[in-house]
This record gives C-alpha cells, sequence and structure tokens, in this order.
C-alpha cells in the first residue's frame, strides 16, 4: 500500500436542486481495503456511479494509475480494469452460475463480429479461455457445485456470490463493492470477509460501500465518511471510531473495536 490508484478530486454532482456530492476529495491505495459510510442519502452510491461514470460530474476530475478518465465511457472504464457490482442484485436468473459469470469476460474479448460469425481459431481459443477463468472465480467464491444451477433458483447470499464472480473473473485492478453483505447472514457475511480478504492478498485493490459497520471495521484499511454530499472524516477504523463527527452524524455512539 501507499501507492495511490483512484483519485477523486473535487468531484461535485447536483441534481436539480439536490447536492448530492460537493468537492469530493479522496484517495484508494493500491492493495488496500476501502470502506465509504454515511447515511442513507449520504452520496456514496452517486460517488461509485461518477467513478464508473454511469452519471457523469458536474465538475471535479477522477484519475486512475494518473490517468483523467472521467470523460469515458463505462465500457472503456471496465476495461481499464474496474469492476463494479450494485446495492440492487444484477444476476441474470434464467442463466447458470457459469454463464452469469462469463459475462464478465466482455470487456476482455478480442475476436471481433466476423470471428464469431466465421468461428476463427482464435475465436475457439478465447472461447476455451473464457470457460476455464469463468469456472476458476466460480471455484473462488465457493460455488463450484452450483456451476451448472441456473442462478434464479439459488438463496439470495449464493447469487450475491455470483454477481461478485463475475465481477473478478476478469481480473480487476480495482473492485468497487455497492453494499456486498446487504441481506446477508452472520455466517454468509463472515464468508463474503474472508473472500474480500483473500482478494486484497491477491493484489486486488478493494474500495466498498457499507452499512455493516462490524465488517467495515474488522477488513477495512481505511474509512471516508460522507454527510449530505461531502467529506466529513477519514481515517483508519480506530480514528473513525473516536471521531466524535461520526458519532454526531452517523454512528449514533462511540464503536467499540473488538
Amino acid at each position: 500500500m501507499g501507492k495511490a490508484l483512484l483519485q477523486v478530486d473535487s468531484a461535485s454532482k447536483n441534481f436539480g436542486g439536490l447536492t448530492a456530492l460537493l468537492k469530493v476529495t479522496l484517495t484508494i491505495e493500491q492493495g488496500s481495503i476501502t470502506s465509504l459510510i454515511g447515511p442513507n442519502g449520504a452520496g456514496k452510491s452517486t460517488l461509485f456511479n461518477t467513478i464508473t461514470n454511469l452519471i457523469p460530474l458536474d465538475s471535479g476530475s477522477i484519475y486512475f494509475q494518473e490517468e483523467r478518465f472521467d470523460h469515458l465511457p463505462p465500457h472503456m472504464i471496465a476495461s481499464k480494469g474496474i469492476q463494479r457490482t450494485f446495492q440492487l442484485l444484477q444476476v441474470f436468473r434464467e442463466l447458470t452460475v457459469l454463464e452469469n459469470v462469463a459475462l464478465g469476460m466482455h470487456a476482455k474479448g478480442n475476436t471481433g463480429f466476423l470471428g464469431a460469425i466465421l468461428r476463427f481459431p482464435s475465436m475457439r481459443l478465447e472461447e476455451a479461455e473464457i470457460i476455464q477463468r469463468s469456472k476458476g472465480a466460480v471455484r473462488f467464491v465457493g460455488l463450484e457445485a452450483q456451476s451448472n444451477m441456473v442462478a434464479g433458483q439459488l438463496p439470495y447470499g449464493q447469487q450475491k456470490l455470483v454477481e461478485l464472480a463475475r465481477a473478478i473473473v476478469s481480473g480487476p485492478k480495482l473492485l468497487l463493492l455497492d453494499e456486498p453483505t446487504n441481506g446477508l447472514s452472520p455466517s454468509e457475511t463472515q464468508g463474503l470477509n474472508g473472500i474480500l480478504q483473500q482478494l486484497r492478498n491477491e493484489g486486488v485493490t478493494i474500495f466498498l460501500v457499507a452499512h455493516d459497520m462490524q465488517t467495515v471495521m474488522e477488513i477495512s484499511d481505511k474509512i471516508f465518511v460522507l454527510n449530505f454530499g461531502q467529506k466529513i472524516a477519514e481515517g483508519t477504523p480506530k480514528e473513525i471510531a473516536e471521531s466524535q463527527e461520526v458519532i454526531k452524524a452517523y454512528l449514533g455512539r462511540e464503536y467499540i473495536i473488538a
């Protein structure tokens, strides 16, 4: 850690008369797990949407590996090594687990339309690689036994893992996770936390939005806090837990770190 991977500089976004983000500046260090917390409506998901340019900034700039990219379309941003999940589950319920995960390789495809039609050898090699990598991602999240099941038949917690596998199959450098533990049981949450820590150990930088303070305090190297679209604090879990401003705006009490 220590090297900046993602830099957000004075990011602002308004929706009519509502200020969703106001001059938010933050840095995500390579090899870290960083959490973004704050009350509902604080601007957390909006910040993620501006990073992936699903919503354009009104002002400010965003850099990835020191290259400004906030002007690029979402698919180009994904091709640079940034993948994400969403707060609302986005799984193709009629496809199998393996098929769902394979869709995450779309940004890595090199064979064009003509190659797909004529079944060039390069197309067959690419398909074999996609299948191999997809099986590896499914195995990584612990769903190997369910790989040929229709995703819609899985319990909610396993569907969340399908979504995660689809996000990691292309080998991202930065993974944006919006409420990854939402709706999970305590045991499922602990399992997911272990997967995220393993991803970090393998070199994936993780930036997550979360309301689950136990997860945030357990796995985060650094935490940013938003309130009414503004960054009000940043620091280690211990520093955030002891911040009177954060306690007043969000935690409601001093959070005891076990």
